[in-house]
């Protein structure tokens, strides 16, 4: 029997979401979404065993009517309808997924997690989401912990203007990983840092790149690394240049503020164009102590656009759509918890990398 999943929201993430979950032949699909616009271009694609219902996601009586009856609710929607969704997901009985990276919305998620029957499964994506599980694998092959370096960016392959940045996922997030404060471990205490900060330089394959401080990156691996690990970050990777103007933006015009980030929005969203021709970088370096040497050991990766199921995914959409796919995989097949709080780097690297969605981090 087919497990019944809605998808609320039907954007670029959610449109990889349905490509893969329709084609593997195991979800009966139900996505909802306000934009009639988004939801013919799913008509369109012509995914099998998915239907459509255009609704309003911010009112909390419409979307318990849409979750209930339905095995397991995703949320691909902007995070500050995490709250309404999250908590209509627990009022229907259905297993929880989101791709938020929003500390806040979180923190409800986890409230809303507490004592339930279902599974509550935040963050599932590449950062929050994949990064943790991979950085969490490396920390334990050592004997103890002394730095975890986690660094990821999502990267046009061809940059062409000032910022070497095109839009590549949802604009709020972006905003939000830009504006708000980081968590870290900072000799051996938690702490919240500053967004775009402690910019760092490093190569790989020969391309140079900046690394700074953003939000929400992290996920959950503070609190299931206290006290084990001298120092924990999180540094989204750019192209050089790029963390200064952002910088500007933010900081010396003011745009990060809560009132004008809508301004900073739609700067970004009328001048930077979207592209499907990127690169997600993933690299995480652990340094600790093993059978008895102070060792370091590191995971890097790339993964590039491709085409899935007949369509061309970019990068950022196949490492965040695989993510969330995944784990409601592992959580089904009884790999991970049904109840309660799941943490991303409860999940093995191993069986991630085993999966047949998460299989594209590994080629």
């Amino acid at each position: 029997m087919k497990t019944k999943l809605i998808l609320l929201g039907a954007g670029k993430i959610g449109d990889a979401i349905l490509n893969l979950l329709s084609h593997s032949g195991d979800y009966r699909l139900t996505v909802a979404d306000c934009d009639p616009q988004r939801l013919a271009h799913v008509q369109a694609m012509r995914f099998p065993d998915v239907a459509v219902v255009q609704a309003d996601i911010s009112d909390a009586k419409t979307v318990l009517d849409l979750i209930d009856g339905h095995d397991v609710s995703l949320s691909a929607c902007p995070y500050f309808l995490t709250p309404v969704i999250a908590a209509a997901a627990k009022k229907a009985g259905s297993h929880y997924f989101d791709l938020t990276e929003d500390v806040e919305s979180t923190r409800v998620v986890k409230h809303l997690a507490k004592e339930s029957p279902t599974a509550f499964v935040p963050q599932c994506g590449l950062a929050p989401g994949f990064i943790s599980i991979v950085a969490n694998d490396v920390a334990s092959h050592f004997d103890t912990l002394r730095d975890v370096h986690m660094r990821v960016g999502a990267l046009p392959t061809f940059p062409s203007n000032a910022l070497k940045y095109n839009l590549t996922w949802s604009t709020d997030g972006l905003i939000n990983e830009y504006c708000n404060p980081c968590e870290a471990i900072v000799d051996g205490q938690l702490r919240e840092v500053s967004a775009l900060e402690e910019v760092e330089h490093f190569s790989l394959d020969g391309i140079a790149y900046e690394a700074f401080n953003t939000s929400g990156g992290l996920g959950t691996l503070c609190e299931s690394l206290a006290g084990k690990v001298r120092n924990l970050n999180y540094k989204t990777v750019r192209y050089p240049g790029h963390r200064d103007i952002i910088k500007m933006l933010v900081r010396d015009l003011q745009l990060g503020l809560l009132d004008r980030r809508p301004i900073l929005k739609e700067v970004l969203e009328t001048a930077i164009p979207i592209t499907r021709q990127d690169v997600v970088l993933v690299f995480t370096s652990v340094c600790g102590m093993r059978e008895g040497r102070l060792e370091q050991e590191t995971y890097a990766k790339k993964i590039y656009s491709q085409q899935v199921n007949g369509q061309l995914l970019s990068a950022i959409q196949i490492t965040t759509a695989t993510g969330i796919c995944t784990m409601v995989d592992l959580v089904m097949q009884g790999k991970l918890p049904k109840a309660g709080l799941i943490r991303q780097e409860q999940a093995k690297l191993s069986d991630f990398l085993d999966n047949r969605f998460g299989r594209f981090y590994a080629a």
